[in-house]
């Protein structure tokens, strides 16, 4: 099984990186990419990890763009963790991650739902954690405002809810160049949940290079659908289950993979460019 989406704790897995991959691996992975939001805080431990147990590994992200007031999801592949203009811009974002997650506090303290919003923002920017809010909405839960994380999102935090706060970021034409950048390939994150195909079309034009064909939110209809896309616009194909650790209710490991040949096509690319 090749799974090239899977997220720790160093964004809003419920994973360490260690225990992330030990998971893989039992999970029958042989080659895994993490790929937190906007952070490679993680991608350190989760390699070393990998080594050790024998899996291949592939250094990823997951950046989020903002268009249309509409949250945007590219996955890096084979970025360079330690480029500078890379780390730099993260930066950026988490702290744009931050600010959010406190209006968002601010926000529901003045409608009654008070969380601990300090407890939240008690690992310093500078671990490269990433939060957002996935983190409020298991405050909401620990505040005994939600009974679970869908609870939390449909009633205080989805856009309408009186807690939405929009994203301030990068366009996604800025954050495929960042990837590029640091040596890496950009696909556009599951297109069958964004359901706008004319901002992947978009993506394509500004130097999109894969799509995120196989994920556990996609039909067998979308499968068909991105895979054409693919072949049609001579895009690499990548896949994965999402992971956001156990009974996170967001993928199953094992259960979503890419095909042995769409990996070998994205692998042999990146190598042809080095």
């Amino acid at each position: 099984m090749i799974d090239l989406h899977l997220h720790t704790t160093a964004s809003d897995g419920r994973s360490t990186p260690a225990d992330l991959v030990a998971e893989a691996a039992s999970a029958g992975c042989h080659t895994i990419a993490v790929t937190d939001h906007d952070t490679v805080a993680g991608l350190d431990r989760a390699a070393a990890a990998a080594a050790e147990l024998g899996l291949a590994f592939v250094p990823g992200i997951e950046v989020t763009a903002v268009t249309d007031t509409r949250d945007i999801h590219i996955l890096g592949y084979y970025i360079d963790a330690s480029d500078p203009a890379l780390a730099a811009f993260l930066g950026e974002q988490r702290a744009h991650r931050r600010e959010r997650v406190v209006q968002m506090g601010r926000r529901l303290r003045e409608i009654g739902t008070p969380i601990d919003i300090d407890a939240l923002l008690a690992a310093p920017a500078d671990q490269g954690r990433s939060i957002g809010r996935p983190a409020v909405a298991m405050a909401l839960i620990a505040a005994g405002h939600a009974t679970d994380v869908p609870d939390a999102f449909d009633r205080f935090l989805s856009p309408g809810r009186p807690a939405f706060m929009p994203r301030i970021g990068p366009t996604p034409r800025e954050v495929i160049m960042r990837i590029h950048a640091a040596g890496g390939i950009a696909s556009a994150a599951h297109p069958g949940k964004l359901k706008r195909d004319d901002i992947v079309e978009a993506m394509i034009a500004e130097g999109l290079d894969a799509v995120e064909v196989y994920h556990t939110d996609h039909t067998v209809a979308d499968v068909v659908r991105y895979q054409e896309l693919a072949d049609t616009r001579g895009l690499l194909v990548t896949g994965g289950s999402d992971y956001h650790g156990p009974n996170s209710g967001r993928g199953g490991l094992g259960a979503v993979g890419l095909p042995t040949a769409a990996f070998a096509r994205l692998a042999g690319h990146v190598a042809g460019r080095r």
